[in-house]
């Protein structure tokens, strides 16, 4: 008989184990639903809990139908995939560990492994071995998928976190009508001047902004990548019909500017953010009025 056709047929520890899970369905769920992992996440009621368990016994089975116990891309835990992620967000939630979370997950084949002992009691040893070391690497592949899912789901909310954090690092405010600021505060790398680009561009579209003041007093200094992708911003916001103005430019960027060679002729620099702002209403007609002890004068 050729290979593949024995590793199909009934006799197989992969199908035994599969109408072993099938068969004990029922009391897996029930024992389960007394480990950590299940009794913890799913509060409302045991019965909540066992079925859960069944959940994953089911795709468990499934996936010792197809002969894939070592996959974890196995189409049988597609269905669980969401159930383990929600499982692992709780314990994480709850303060486990990525580690101890793990463990919880490793508690649960010992349970199932006595079931399948009784239930394989006068098979020759050889086949029980067999059965066992299947059912471990089943249980195995299913602790993989559950760390990988809930990895996945940590990466995402980190991604999440990031893009939020810097929509917060990056601030648009509206000075006057027709002019937006963007006041940057720390180090700057590729990816957030991408977006002070983006944020900036948005910002002149819904404000009609004639004006764009970026002020990069709070930024300590940067790299070639970061002053060429400042200028890119200033040339962009030109291209939307808006005038630029960079202030707040330190001894350090100056010097990086310099030795990049890039060209500021076109580039309307200020000081500080109040020169700038100056500038800018300056340019839209306004009078500015400074208030000195002995009266008002115009500036």
């Amino acid at each position: 008989m050729p290979e593949h056709e024995a590793a199909g047929s009934p006799g197989t520890p992969t199908h035994a184990v599969r109408d072993f899970l099938r068969r004990r369905r029922e009391q897996i769920a029930q024992r389960w639903a007394d480990e950590p992992l299940f009794r913890t996440v799913f509060t409302v009621s045991r019965d909540e809990a066992v079925e859960a368990g069944k959940v994953v016994v089911d795709a468990l089975a499934q996936v010792a139908d197809a002969q894939r116990v070592e996959d974890p891309d196995a189409a049988g835990f597609t269905g669980v995939r969401e159930q383990l992620a929600r499982m692992g967000a709780a314990r994480s939630r709850a303060g486990l560990s990525t580690t101890q979370v793990s463990s919880e997950l490793a508690a649960l084949l010992p349970p199932v492994d006595n079931l399948l002992v009784a239930d394989l009691e006068g098979e020759p040893p050889e086949r029980l071995r067999e059965c066992t070391t299947t059912l471990s690497v089943l249980l195995g592949t299913l602790r993989l998928v559950a760390m990988q899912t809930a990895l996945s789901e940590v990466q995402a909310l980190i991604d999440r976190q990031r893009l939020q954090l810097l929509e917060v690092a990056t601030p648009v405010i509206k000075l006057w009508d027709g002019i937006v600021a963007v006041p940057l505060i720390g180090t700057l790398d590729s990816a957030r001047s991408q977006g002070v680009m983006e944020t900036l561009l948005n910002a002149v579209v819904d404000q009609h902004a004639r004006f764009a003041i970026l002020d990069i007093t709070g930024v300590p200094t940067v790299d070639s990548l970061v002053a060429q992708h400042l200028m890119k911003t200033v040339a962009a916001a030109r291209l939307m019909g808006a005038e630029c103005v960079v202030s707040g430019i330190r001894p350090a960027i100056a010097q990086t500017i310099v030795h990049l060679g890039l060209d500021l002729g076109t580039v309307k620099t200020r000081a500080s953010l109040a020169d700038a702002l100056g500038y800018c209403l300056h340019e839209l007609g306004a009078n500015i009025v400074n208030v000195t002890p002995d009266g008002a004068g115009h500036r």
